[in-house]
């Protein structure tokens, strides 16, 4: 099934010949922290010619510990946005974990995401639906792609049809995540544009205790493949420290290391834009 390209936010096109990529922290930190991000983010894709959103998170609802960082809040968050868009005339996405979080983010953000582990939240996906944002649903660990039909049908029954799926990785044993590279046909089957989680496909949930491990070393790996096989644009967390990150420092990248990354993947979409079709060979 094909879809239409849409606008993702003022000057971002996701689907067609358009390949966005979602950069910021895993979870607003400080203010100085996440508008210093956003510049630097902002740097990186002028330097490219990359289009691009800003994400960071207001509140990390899933943590693996009650004692782990979560963030902000609602207010405080969307207010630290606001301030990282207007520095860097980045747009931006963020998550919404209630309903009732919707149409305030939706008035600040360009872009709802509704995390992975309430995918199949039917309140949840209406709601953030409904505001007339563009709503990101990321896949499920516990998900099969073909299941994510769902819960875009959920999205678009409220006459939204700017819809899209991330492919973040699924659950195989205990603290680990594999990437299906078949996941992106099957969820492009749904009609709708898939982007690839880069950094969230990296981490292996709750190995180290009371947080999430991960392996960064396979960032360029996977997210090169990802590309090949038909991503339409990359997630891609990035922290001017990540080591010292409150959330996900094993698997955020620090901006050089993410940039050169983009620089390939913007090789990648070449090349394979250039390489003769399945249905051609």
């Amino acid at each position: 099934m094909s879809f239409e390209p849409f606008e993702l936010a003022p000057g971002v096109t996701l689907g067609g010949d358009g390949f966005p990529a979602v950069l910021g922290p895993c979870v607003i930190e400080s203010e100085a922290q996440t508008v210093a991000t956003a510049e630097r983010v902002a740097e990186i894709v002028g330097s490219l010619g990359q289009p691009a959103i800003f994400k960071a998170s207001f509140d990390k609802a899933n943590r693996t510990s009650i004692r782990s960082y979560r963030g902000p809040g609602l207010e405080e968050g969307l207010r630290i946005l606001a301030a990282a868009r207007e520095a860097s005339g980045l747009p931006l996405l963020t998550d919404v974990h209630t309903p009732e979080q919707c149409a305030p983010a939706a008035e600040v953000c360009d872009v709802l995401q509704v995390p992975a582990f309430l995918c199949r939240q039917t309140d949840l996906i209406v709601a953030a639906a409904s505001t007339g944002r563009p709503v990101n649903l990321k896949k499920g660990q516990f998900m099969a792609p073909e299941d994510m039909a769902r819960s875009v049908e959920k999205a678009r029954s409220t006459g939204n049809p700017r819809i899209s799926v991330t492919e973040r990785g699924s659950s195989f044993g205990y603290h680990n995540l594999v990437v299906d590279m078949r996941a992106f046909r099957i969820l492009h089957a749904t009609g709708v544009p898939v982007i690839y989680d880069v950094t969230h496909s990296l981490q292996l949930p709750g190995a180290e205790g009371e947080s999430t491990g991960g392996r960064r070393e396979f960032a360029e790996p996977l997210a090169r493949a990802a590309v090949a096989a038909g991503a339409d644009g990359v997630y891609l967390e990035v922290h001017l420290e990540p080591d010292s990150a409150l959330s996900d420092r094993t698997t955020q990248l620090d901006p050089e290391r993410a940039a050169a990354l983009l620089g390939s993947l913007r090789a990648v979409r070449a090349a394979v834009a250039d390489a003769p079709s399945a249905e051609t060979v």
